[in-house]
C-alpha cells in the first residue's frame, strides 16, 4: 500500500522536521530503532521518500521466512548488510552520504556495554557509537508505532545525537550508547504494548564474563 503518492495516507510524522533536515544533507546519518511498533516500517517510508538507505540485519534462523523478509525490504530500495563484518562497508555507506540504519536494542552478550535500560543494566553493541564516533556523524533515534488497526501508523524521531554533544565527554562511546538507549526507551513508555517485551534484552548480566573466565580457569587448575 506505500508508494510515494499514497503513503501519507497511512503514516503521520511527528516530530520529524529536524530529523529531515539531517537527511536532506546527504552528509550520511545513523539510524536508531528498537523492536518496537512497526520498525519495518520505516525502511518502507524513506524508500517512498526517495532517500537510498542501507540497514544491518541479523539474517533469520528460518531460512525460507529470511528468504521472504530479505526480498521484501529490497524491493523498497533497502540495501541489506549482514551483521556480521559489516562495520567496514557501513563506514564506506555513511562517509558516501547514505543514512544507515540499526535495529539497536538487542542483547549484546557478555563482551557487550553495559548501559541502563528501563532502570536495569542491559548488554549492548559497541559498534553503533564507534561507528559515529568514526564517521562523526549524528544518531537519529526514531521509532514508527501503530495509531490503530487500520493501518495507520505514527512515525517520529525521539532524539537527534550530535557529534559535539559527546566530544567532550570523558566516555564518549558510554554516552552515546547510553543516550540512543534511553531514547528508545522514551518511545516505548509512550505506547508499552507495542514493545517486543518477549525479546531477551536482559538476559547477559554484568559480570558474567568474568565469571566465565573464572569458572574455565577453575576447571583446568
Amino acid at each position: 500500500l506505500l508508494t510515494p503518492s499514497s503513503w501519507t495516507r497511512y503514516i503521520r510524522l511527528k516530530n520529524f522536521s529536524e530529523a529531515l533536515e539531517v537527511l536532506l544533507e546527504d552528509k550520511g546519518a545513523i539510524l536508531v530503532t528498537g523492536h518496537y511498533g512497526q520498525f519495518e516500517m520505516t525502511g518502507y517510508l524513506f524508500g517512498c521518500l526517495g532517500f537510498d538507505v542501507a540497514a544491518v540485519m541479523r539474517p533469520l534462523d528460518n531460512v525460507y521466512l529470511n528468504r521472504y523478509v530479505v526480498r521484501s525490504r529490497k524491493s523498497h530500495g533497502l540495501e541489506l548488510l549482514d551483521k556480521h563484518g559489516a562495520m567496514g562497508r557501513a563506514t564506506s555507506i555513511i562517509l558516501d552520504g547514505r543514512p544507515l540504519a540499526f535495529i539497536a536494542d538487542q542483547d549484546a552478550g557478555p563482551k557487550g556495554l553495559f548501559v541502563n535500560f528501563f532502570g536495569q543494566p542491559a548488554s549492548t553493541y559497541k559498534s553503533i557509537g564507534l561507528l559515529a564516533m568514526r564517521t562523526n556523524r549524528p544518531i537519529i533515534v526514531g521509532y514508527a508505532r501503530r495509531v490503530n488497526d487500520n493501518f495507520s501508523y505514527e512515525v517520529g524521531a525521539t532524539r537527534i545525537i550530535y557529534p559535539q554533544e559527546w566530544a567532550n565527554q570523558d566516555q564518549p562511546l558510554r554516552w552515546i550508547t547510553q543516550a540512543y538507549t534511553k531514547a528508545i526507551e522514551v518511545a516505548i513508555r509512550e505506547e508499552p504494548s507495542q514493545y517486543l517485551w518477549i525479546h531477551r534484552r536482559w538476559k547477559s548480566k554484568p559480570g558474567m564474563r568474568k565469571n566465565r573466565k573464572k569458572e574455565k580457569s577453575d576447571s583446568l587448575s
